[in-house]
């Protein structure tokens, strides 16, 4: 309605039809395109949020870092992680030695061939939660499953830790040396034994290690040599065992050759009787020495030195030599003197072990010699 020129009122005509319809509808596109937009916003919210929790805050995100720290040689970073370090209780609990040695777990000893890490699964299993790990050491693919729980919050982000640690243990047996290396890393059994310095040679050690990882245990030492032996460690809270046999070097069976010549030639060929004490040669006479003779020996045939593993160290190979007496005899029954120029053979055997200073002792038969 409204007032005309004259004064008169006039009636408006109310809106037609057609356009009241246009107006509201105009009105419900934009409150549906407000939903719409809102919607993908709370989407794109919750994908970013359950991609930062996967990557970053979750539970496979977890195992995937102590992994990954591994590949990247940061030993003390992975034990510095929660749940890692391990103590008696829990080692025996999974039958594993309680006085397993910590000296593996180091940068100098890792395995630095730990590559394309990544999570693969991960399923609820009693409150916690089992991650899988896929990875490649060496370019062979591997898996471990770790056990994961929650252990509260850190600021507005979860945090976790290990419920199981993930270390393992890697029984080491090595026979003939006291002394071996676990990836270049050098150790000596009377180090990491609970034994100490009366560590039993022949007795196996029990090193903590990280899982995953390759371990190659060698010995490189100027007596002894192993070829290297491989343990592949991906299991926690497992035993894996290597067991090598260290054979003498070339220039230690030289050594222990000469020591034996040595023995032979200066403490026994010098002996001016007929049974050089201590000694593997000698003769006996039906007769006697002529008067104011005296033997004389000397070698004319050394035996050859072959050392066999044998215990915790070797054995000297049983080995043919030849001596050889001259002496002037006097019969008994005529007083006639002959002399006697006589090759001599005899054998020997004995064994060789290593002494805590690295030198060796070396028994042929009873005597003993110092190398």
């Amino acid at each position: 309605m409204r007032q005309g020129e004259r004064g008169e009122v006039v009636l408006s005509e109310p809106p037609s039809a057609a356009t009241a319809p246009a107006r509201r509808g105009f009105g419900g596109i934009e409150i549906a395109l407000t939903l719409v937009v809102g919607a993908l916003l709370i989407a794109a919210i919750a994908a970013g949020f359950a991609s930062l929790y996967r990557d970053f805050w979750g539970p496979s995100a977890f195992a995937e870092r102590y992994v990954g720290l591994i590949a990247e040689g940061r030993a003390a970073d992975a034990l510095a992680m929660e749940g890692v370090a391990v103590d008696t209780a829990e080692l025996e609990a999974a039958g594993l030695p309680a006085s397993a040695h910590d000296a593996l777990l180091r940068s100098a000893a890792l395995s630095r061939h730990v590559t394309d890490v990544h999570a693969v699964s991960e399923r609820a299993v009693d409150g916690q939660t089992e991650v899988t790990v896929a990875y490649r050491i060496d370019g062979t693919p591997g898996q471990s499953t770790f056990r994961i729980a929650s252990i509260g919050w850190s600021g507005l982000v979860p945090a976790w830790g290990f419920a199981r640690s993930p270390l393992s243990v890697i029984d080491v047996s090595v026979h003939g040396s006291m002394t071996f290396s676990v990836n270049g890393f050098e150790l000596d059994k009377r180090q990491v034994s609970p034994e100490g310095v009366d560590a039993d040679p022949l007795a196996p050690v029990s090193l903590l290690a990280f899982a995953p990882g390759a371990y190659e245990v060698a010995v490189d030492t100027p007596t002894t040599v192993a070829a290297p032996s491989r343990a592949l460690v991906t299991d926690p809270l497992a035993a894996v065992s290597v067991e090598l046999q260290a054979e003498p070097t070339a220039e230690f069976l030289r050594v222990v050759s000469e020591q034996v010549s040595g023995f032979l030639t200066d403490q026994c060929a010098s002996q001016q009787v007929l049974q050089p004490a201590g000694c593997p040669f000698w003769v006996s006479l039906e007769n006697r020495l002529a008067p104011g003779s005296l033997p004389t020996w000397s070698i004319v045939e050394q035996p050859p030195i072959e050392l066999i593993p044998e215990g915790a160290y070797w054995r000297i190979a049983e080995a043919t030599g030849v001596a050889h007496i001259e002496m002037d005899v006097q019969s008994i029954a005529t007083g006639a003197v002959t002399h006697v120029s006589e090759d001599v053979p005899f054998t020997i055997d004995g064994t060789v072990e290593m002494l805590a200073d690295g030198s060796a002792q070396i028994r042929i038969g009873a005597p003993l010699l110092e190398g």
